[in-house]
């Protein structure tokens, strides 16, 4: 049986529990670089003693940015930003691994503490596009994508990825969940396309299908590759768990080593009921029938229920945000609350006695 602190495997890549941050945006950007805020912000988790820290959405192009705040990994030098943070994580015993997306339609926000919601041209904003030319709730209409443009979008997501592992991310993370574009793709509530992208399940996850070959490709075999989904749309008509393991069976297939199981992001206002580990039971019966390995999370918040998670095998690791950014050091405090001893960073290991 499995624990919360026993290390776990993937593909030449061992993490030193499974206690993971999850990427949460932080609005904090200048032109797409990250700084000193992610310095500070992915420094203090660093020193928490998780296994992995997923750094946030990160835009394969500038376009592909959620807001005007978030970060891009569009060039070598947007890249090379993140190294400093990916060498001290490194330092702490800690993997690295970042996100990387395209919002899609849901893009070209302000940050969420501006006074308006939405990025003019003239400001900073830009077009949006999607799989379609119909608006998400309360955003501009996109333009939906040529067939051209998903092709040199597959390229883009490609060489983020080598250039994400030029500058030391152990873990690749594509975001194909929570409404942004490839989730804009496979679910059928926003994808009305009638050529090869759109129709039928298998043109509606084609783009996501050539980003994941395109990526696997590009990164090689000694690097870790997950994928994070919406299980449900949470309506009748939506993308559902049914679906989500038939895809999850091809993701595997094609070379990825973890799904990383959300829900919801394509539907306004969907009937979601957000209660504590109200995503796990998608983790686990996505792990169970396709046979490949789970994270949660979602409302994860107790060392308890989290320790219950891996024991019973319902995922293989848990994703903490708030309670992350609540407490940096929740993981530290976890093993203390559960009777397990592990590392700390050494500056801090003084404190573990009073």
């Amino acid at each position: 049986m499995n624990t919360l602190f026993d290390p776990f495997t993937l593909r030449g890549v061992t993490f030193q529990n499974r206690v993971w941050v999850s990427p949460m945006c932080q609005y904090s950007a200048t032109d797409g670089f990250v700084g000193a805020w992610h310095s500070a912000h992915l420094g203090a988790f660093a020193t928490g003693a998780p296994g992995l820290i997923m750094v946030e959405a990160t835009g394969v192009v500038p376009e592909g940015r959620i807001s005007i705040g978030c970060p891009t990994i569009e060039d070598d030098a947007h890249a090379k930003a993140f190294a400093p943070m990916v060498e001290f994580a490194h330092s702490q015993g800690v993997k690295m691994g970042i996100q990387l997306a395209h919002a899609g339609r849901k893009a070209s926000t302000m940050r969420p503490w501006d006074t308006k919601r939405m990025a003019e041209i003239g400001e900073g904003g830009w077009q949006a596009v999607s799989s379609t030319d119909k608006a998400f709730e309360g955003y501009p209409a996109p333009r939906a994508l040529t067939v051209a443009e998903i092709a040199q979008l597959v390229s883009e997501f490609a060489d983020a990825a080598r250039r994400a592992v030029a500058v030391g991310f152990d873990v690749i993370e594509i975001h194909a969940a929570h409404g942004y574009l490839l989730h804009q793709f496979y679910s059928p509530v926003s994808n009305d396309r009638t050529d090869e992208y759109g129709g039928s399940f298998d043109n509606r996850i084609r783009f996501l299908m050539e980003v994941t070959d395109a990526v696997r490709a590009a990164i090689g075999d000694q690097v870790a590759l997950f994928v994070r989904i919406s299980a449900t749309d949470w309506v009748d008509d939506g993308w559902n768990l049914i679906d989500s393991i038939e895809l999850a069976v091809r993701l595997k297939a094609a070379g990825v080593d973890l799904i990383d199981v959300s829900t919801g992001g394509a539907v306004h206002n969907a009937p979601i009921k957000a209660t504590p580990g109200f995503q796990v039971p998608f983790a686990a019966a996505i792990r169970k029938e396709a046979g490949i390995a789970t994270a949660a999370v979602g409302l994860i918040t107790e060392p308890e229920q989290a320790q219950y998670i891996i024991e019973t095998e319902e995922a293989d690791a848990v994703f903490l945000a708030r309670a992350m950014l609540r407490n940096p050091r929740w993981a530290m405090n976890a093993a203390e609350a559960l009777g397990v001893k592990i590392p700390w960073s050494l500056p801090l290991d003084r404190g573990r006695t009073i």
